[in-house]
């Protein structure tokens, strides 16, 4: 029978070591892995630690759920579904991923393990610019001395030449219409047209260029990892013969400077998949290698989806009634903070 401890081993065989062995390791400050997340806002940085975040290392495992990023839904659907231990793509903390309680409490009640990797699991496969049409020549993933701002220099595959070529093979790849099929049905069950979804609404598109342009020679950035025009100059000159930027994951906007300086330096720029994705990208390949290495455990695939819905519209009749008389009586200036 596996153990938790056996999951971490695993995540350690695939990740080439870059997983943690104890908390003491942890402690050290010298792991390359345990990278503290901080944006300067108060109280919200996060410590990334890539193995077992909470849980028995002697706990039995029968069942395991990969899912991107760990959060009440995903705990309540672990305890609903036997799920023994989860493997999160994205770093686990208090609060954040447990519906505003402590952890520990929320897990211990289902008796779930709780697992990280995120960075130590960035760059171990080349599936996302393969998903994205190129091969990848060099890359980095601290560019510019920024660690998590990854970086791929690649070359497009054979029957990659434009841009529209990259946008139909995600297209094909990531199943969207299925997406676009359950959304349809989605909007007729519940009779409401305005219904939004984000593997629907967030697919690919281009900002500079045609669907016709020819694409070669890619630079695929990452731009919620923090790259900046001047690492796009960089990159280019230390790359002359680029002549696309893809960004996935994250994406810009119209206006955004990465675009603005694409543009000076005379680029296609094209925007691919984003973080909803992500889980197909990262998290199925990780899935399929925890069920090679963990051989009579079962692993499945808790995949987010969310929509976008007019406030007015949500539910039927009876919940509709229940938001506007708890609005009315108890909400709409009904607590105003006595003096003292």
């Amino acid at each position: 029978m596996a153990k938790v401890a056996d999951i971490v081993n695993a995540m350690s065989v695939i990740t080439g070591g870059r997983t943690v062995s104890s908390m003491e390791e942890v402690k050290s400050g010298k792991h390359p892995f345990v990278i503290l997340k901080s944006s300067g806002i108060y109280g919200k940085e996060v410590l990334e630690i890539p193995g077992l975040i909470y849980g028995d290392a002697n706990k039995e495992v029968k069942k395991i759920a990969v899912c991107m990023t760990m959060t009440e839904l995903v705990i309540e659907l672990a305890g609903a579904t036997g799920v023994d231990a989860v493997v999160a793509h994205h770093p686990i903390a208090d609060a954040a991923s447990c519906g505003g309680v402590t952890l520990k409490h929320y897990l211990d009640l289902y008796d779930v393990a709780g697992l990280e990797c995120h960075e130590a699991f960035h760059g171990l496969h080349p599936g996302i610019p393969f998903l994205h049409g190129h091969k990848v020549l060099k890359g980095s993933i601290s560019y510019g001395g920024v660690h998590g701002n990854i970086v791929f220099v690649g070359r497009a595959l054979p029957g990659i030449a434009t841009l529209g070529d990259i946008l139909d093979r995600l297209d094909g790849f990531m199943a969207l219409d299925q997406d676009r099929a359950l959304l349809a049905e989605e909007r007729l069950v519940r009779g409401i047209e305005e219904i939004r979804e984000t593997s629907v609404e967030t697919r690919g598109f281009i900002h500079l260029g045609e669907r016709g342009s020819r694409v070669e020679n890619v630079l695929h950035i990452f731009p919620h990892t923090g790259f900046s025009p001047e690492n796009l100059r960089q990159a280019v000159a230390e790359n002359p013969d680029v002549d696309t930027v893809l960004a996935s994951i994250s994406r810009v906007y119209a206006g955004h400077e990465l675009i603005e300086t694409a543009r000076e330096l005379g680029l296609n720029f094209l925007v691919g998949n984003c973080h909803v994705m992500e889980i197909l990208e990262n998290g199925l390949p990780l899935a399929h290698a925890l069920a090679e290495l963990l051989e009579g455990v079962e692993v499945v695939l808790f995949r987010d989806r969310v929509t976008s819905t007019p406030a007015h519209k949500v539910g039927n009749a009876a919940m509709q009634a229940y938001a506007r008389e708890m609005s009315a009586s108890h909400l709409l200036g009904k607590h105003a903070l006595s003096e003292t």
